[in-house]
């Protein structure tokens, strides 16, 4: 069924463009110190329908850059754009997914997923969309169920739904899975696949699991910092072939994996 009979034709923004030119981040240092650079001159076009896994090790910067494209976080210099067209405070074309689901303990599956809405859409239109995403992350079973009784696994279901409620033209993932239990994790990940195939959404997925990357993305984004610059920038991009769902033991996803974990000052046989 198309984007444009579905219940989501009639709020859903198509799969749009992002583009970051000269991006940096400070932050105040604290009792007077100099500002801490995070970011420096991050320069990164994505195409709409793409998704792009953002890799580096902890405190680089990556779910800060994802907190900038949101418009959650506001740059300190350059430039973001979704569509062509700065990223507004809190830009209503994204939506973004967390670690942590933070469902609301007092609403039911249903009503949690009721919250990613857009405004003024129908009740009638309203219900629907929320079936429609129930079935799509295979939760129609626990629509009446409060958080206390669902999976982590599941609880992260509900929030990927929450966030394609308003059929947002950009989804940003930040460690979606990494509370996960390793075979849960490869579970969401598949389901995560079949989503983008119903929901084409430009998506930008922050990880620290190469395997993830490489299993999900069009692109792989390496974060890392010089030791005579502060502030972390893009490393290195690479491309990853193959249609989705790719084969977890091909040779080829293993010298990118090689390649990933070089870039990221890991021996290759450490593994993840």
């Amino acid at each position: 069924m198309s984007s444009t009979t579905r219940t989501r034709g009639a709020t859903a923004t198509p799969a749009l463009p992002v583009a970051l030119h000269g991006v940096g981040r400070d932050f105040d240092g604290a009792r007077g110190e100099e500002p801490r650079i995070v970011l420096r001159d991050v320069e990164l076009t994505i195409k709409p329908g793409e998704i792009v896994a953002l890799l580096g090790p902890s405190g680089c910067g990556k779910s800060t850059l994802l907190r900038q494209i949101s418009g959650l976080d506001r740059p300190t210099r350059g430039t973001l754009t979704i569509d062509g067209t700065r990223v507004a405070p809190a830009d209503q074309r994204s939506a973004v997914a967390f670690q942590e689901p933070r469902l609301l303990p007092w609403r039911t599956v249903a009503r949690n997923i009721e919250l990613g809405l857009p405004r003024g859409l129908d009740r009638e239109a309203g219900r629907a969309r929320v079936a429609e995403l129930l079935a799509l992350v295979q939760l129609e079973h626990a629509a009446q169920l409060k958080p206390r009784a669902i999976s982590g696994g599941m609880a992260q279901r509900v929030s990927l739904a929450r966030a394609l409620a308003r059929g947002p033209g950009v989804l940003l993932l930040d460690e979606p899975f990494g509370a996960l239990d390793a075979l849960t994790r490869l579970t969401m990940q598949d389901l995560l696949i079949d989503i983008h195939r119903t929901e084409p959404a430009t998506i930008v997925l922050v990880t620290h699991d190469v395997d993830e990357a490489l299993m999900l993305a069009d692109r792989v984004v390496l974060l890392g910092t010089r030791f005579d610059r502060p502030g972390a920038t893009i490393s290195r991009v690479l491309e990853v072939p193959g249609e989705r769902p790719r084969d977890r033991a091909s040779t080829v996803l293993a010298r990118l994996r090689a390649q990933l974990l070089d870039g990221l000052g890991v021996p290759s046989h450490h593994g993840r």
